[in-house]
């Protein structure tokens, strides 16, 4: 029986499952798994075979330096299958003798769902749990942040830090489950053309491919990498300007003092960059002060800057 609770036949012969092991071994060094430090690797595992892949060679890894690995369910609570795809999921760790944790969100249909569904992941699963995302999440990340504006940071997009997949293609996470004898969860979700990245994945993507006549994902994924490293630098050389000295920002090259200020201001989210460029102009004396979002302003006073909470406009009427 596998994982999932349906039968699968056994490899042919002995030859047949050591050519599965040994490829999956190949798949392993691909994967950045030697770069997280950790006696234990905490897997976010969804049931899809991106996260399952995960859970498979991360165990296939911590068998060479010990590390323990434990599966971590989140439910939604958003379809009526979700009990039974943490079944399956518990039954996968126990087929590879992982740990296994369900833990449980509750959300209601609404705007913003995904996104919604991914801040209460994120925040159920910890800062440190590793995430199945590939080659082919990063390319459509990339194009998905550069249609919301974005520019250097957009291009960055995923970091490989919790991400140790990001060398694999989606193709080789459904082998991997193949190999395994997995049969994945399938969300509707996401092939439903309501949600950016749907649309992104099945219809953007596609048409590009064609219109350069050959597989983008690998370009886009490329092009990541390269911008990250330019940012990382870029944020080491800004991290030596002082944002709130009026004088330093204005003397710093514009590159520098757009990242020293974003690093400033940055809450959950980095500042958009009018709200950057807003701050400059009060650096350059343009402007005394300037609202920079969530209730916050930033005002100038003998060549410094300060960042404060803005009164509200009933407050200045009543003084």
């Amino acid at each position: 029986m596998t994982a999932a609770g349906t039968p699968s036949a056994p490899p042919s012969t002995a030859s047949d499952a050591s050519r599965g092991s040994d490829e999956l071994e190949r798949l392993v060094e691909r994967c950045t798994f030697d770069d997280i430090d950790r006696s234990e690797l905490v897997c976010a595992v969804s049931g899809g075979a991106d996260s399952a892949a995960l859970l498979v060679l991360a165990c296939r890894f911590a068998q060479r330096n010990g590390s323990r690995v434990t599966a971590v369910h989140v439910d939604h609570g958003l379809r009526d299958a979700g009990p039974a795809e943490a079944a399956k999921v518990e039954a996968l760790c126990d087929q590879l003798g992982a740990g296994f944790s369900a833990r449980h969100v509750n959300l209601t249909p609404g705007a913003n769902l995904q996104a919604r569904a991914r801040e209460a992941r994120h925040a159920a699963l910890g800062p440190d749990a590793l995430l199945g995302h590939t080659a082919d999440d990063q390319a459509e990340t990339v194009l998905l942040h550069l249609l919301r504006g974005g520019a250097l940071d957009a291009l960055a997009a995923m970091r490989a830090d919790r991400r140790p997949l990001l060398g694999l293609r989606r193709s080789e996470t459904e082998r991997v489950c193949e190999l395994v004898g997995y049969e994945p969860v399938r969300d509707p979700s996401n092939a439903d053309p309501r949600f950016w990245r749907s649309r992104v994945r099945h219809e953007v993507i596609p048409l590009l491919c064609d219109v350069a006549g050959r597989d983008v994902v690998p370009l886009l994924a490329r092009g990541s990498g390269l911008a990250a490293a330019d940012a990382d630098l870029l944020d080491v050389l800004a991290a030596d300007i002082d944002p709130t000295s009026a004088s330093e920002l204005r003397n710093a090259p514009v590159a520098l003092a757009r990242r020293a200020i974003r690093a400033w201001l940055r809450t959950d989210h980095p500042p958009d960059a009018g709200t950057v460029e807003r701050v400059l102009e009060v650096a350059r004396h343009s402007h005394r002060a300037t609202e920079v979002g969530g209730g916050r302003r930033v005002s100038r006073s003998a060549d410094r800057l300060r960042l404060e909470q803005a009164v509200p406009p009933s407050e200045t009427h009543n003084r």
